[in-house]
């Protein structure tokens, strides 16, 4: 039988503005689950049951006494572990900030509490975001629900994994390389990147960056696109901040993909991809490129993005980790050491074509979009791998150049600040979830989800490519 907490948010909040539910029992049944499978896969690592049972309460009085409502009203929610939260831990998965509560919630979160939802608690991540694999020295690791010897991806592998679980119907995420995106594909939901500043990020240490982007997590598309219509605001701290895209704020529709044009390309043109993953992606599209208008096999041009992404990666974490690496270089992990050294190896020079690069590849982005309106691709380059491991060190026998280089699929189009959604698309020969992303310039955030949205209600409808769900029973045994 379905629980409450297995609905998708977009039900769950209609439910409650009927008062066919109440956000009491809501939130219990979230709870519930959590106390059920979590011991299995570690991904609600600090919770906040005790404020969250009194915001709920009062969220069901509001109900019943006929008050306006938020779009999250009574919905409860995993916030990442890198998003201050007033009065609830924040660690950054950082021993350094172990024990941190901070005062006040960031905008993001203050946002989506003022739009009525109900912090759970805080999500799982690597040690300041860094990597794909959620492993950090405070909270240990989080497995991927469908065998949680695995990976979930990372960075936002607690919110991936709360979500695939029923833990919470929707989780805050965040992007860099793929941070949001890879944790989405791992565990067969749904996530969006939106472009820079669409959900500013007044806390960024390194504020005139636009790659390091706040986005949204939900078990469909939809319900990712109403946590955004929370999170979305106008902040001038943030530079990037941009003047607010009102159809953001509106239930989404899908998108006529018969009129739609796609690029369908498997590997962006030269991120490593396994010969498994090529042949899985070209089967799936295969079998949904026919509902779009036009779709070719066509890849955009990244040249010299790896050293243009590694070099301006560098440039911000010496910039926001520099100085604790210095000073506490044995009590953090080593994905942040290594960004850090590798970082300042790196002179002016370096710097100034990482930066010629960036904006070529920018603008050759913009250009291809005159021609096509997304930009289809994989979600990850390989299968989710056993999380004893901090990365993927080689694929079919090619080593990586740096750890992170496995995830050129997604932090390729980071460097064009790309926005993208990530959507399900069945199972990979492991039997483990495989994911796809919907890409388009930035800016064109309600187009990409409304593209992402049709789309996935066509893979809905076909066994091999319908949204997989981890056998819980198995969880709960483990636990």
């Amino acid at each position: 039988m379905t629980e409450l907490c297995d609905l998708d948010a977009v039900e769950l909040r209609r439910r409650i503005g009927t008062k066919e539910i109440s956000p009491v029992e809501l939130l219990e049944s979230c709870i519930q689950r959590t106390e059920d499978v979590d011991g299995a896969v570690n991904a609600m690592v600090t919770r906040c049951y005790d404020r969250a049972r009194a915001e709920a309460k009062i969220a069901e009085r509001r109900v019943l006494q006929g008050e306006d409502l938020g779009v999250l009203h009574g919905l409860p929610v995993g916030i990442k572990d890198l998003e201050a939260t007033e009065g609830v831990r924040t660690t950054s998965g950082s021993k350094l900030l172990a024990d941190h509560v901070p005062e006040e919630d960031q905008l993001s979160v203050a946002n989506t509490r003022a739009e009525g939802a109900i912090v759970i608690g805080k999500t799982n991540t690597p040690e300041f975001g860094t990597g794909a694999n959620t492993r950090n020295l405070v909270f240990g690791v989080t497995g991927n629900p469908f065998d949680s010897a695995k990976t979930c991806g990372g960075s936002s592998g607690g919110s991936a994994v709360a979500l695939a679980t029923g833990m919470a119907p929707l989780a805050s995420g965040s992007d860099f390389g793929g941070s949001l995106r890879t944790p989405a594909g791992f565990c067969g939901v749904a996530g969006f990147r939106p472009s820079p500043g669409v959900v500013p990020s007044e806390k960024r240490p390194v504020g005139l960056s636009p790659f390091s982007v706040l986005g949204s997590m939900g078990r469909t598309i939809s319900d990712a696109a109403l946590l955004l219509s929370a999170q979305v605001s106008i902040d001038p701290r943030d530079p990037f901040s941009v003047d607010l895209d009102p159809a953001l704020l509106d239930p989404l529709a899908p998108a006529d993909l018969g009129s739609v044009r796609a690029a369908i390309s498997v590997d962006l043109g030269n991120a490593p991809m396994s010969a498994a993953y090529r042949d899985i992606f070209k089967a799936r599209s295969g079998m949904f490129r026919n509902v779009f208008a036009d779709a070719e096999d066509r890849d955009p041009d990244f040249t010299d993005v790896h050293t243009c992404f590694e070099v301006l990666r560098g440039v911000t974490y010496v910039a926001a980790h520099g100085e604790r690496v210095r000073n506490h270089r044995n009590d953090i992990s080593p994905n942040v050491v290594d960004n850090v050294d590798r970082g300042l190896k790196y002179n002016l020079e370096d710097v100034a074509q990482a930066h010629l690069d960036q904006t070529r590849i920018a603008r050759d982005w913009l250009a291809l979009f005159d021609e096509v309106d997304v930009v289809i691709c994989p979600a990850a380059s390989v299968s989710p791998f056993a999380h004893a491991n901090w990365s993927v060190s080689e694929i079919d026998g090619q080593q990586m150049d740096t750890y992170m280089r496995w995830l050129a699929i997604t932090y390729m189009p980071t460097m064009a600040t790309a926005c993208g959604a990530v959507l399900p698309c069945g199972v990979d020969d492991q039997g483990m979830p495989f994911g796809i992303q919907v890409l388009g310039p930035p800016g064109a955030d309600r187009h990409v989800l409304e593209v992402a949205r049709a789309l996935e209600i066509v893979l809905a409808a076909n066994p091999e490519t319908a949204r997989p769900v981890p056998d819980l029973a198995k969880l709960i045994k483990t636990t």
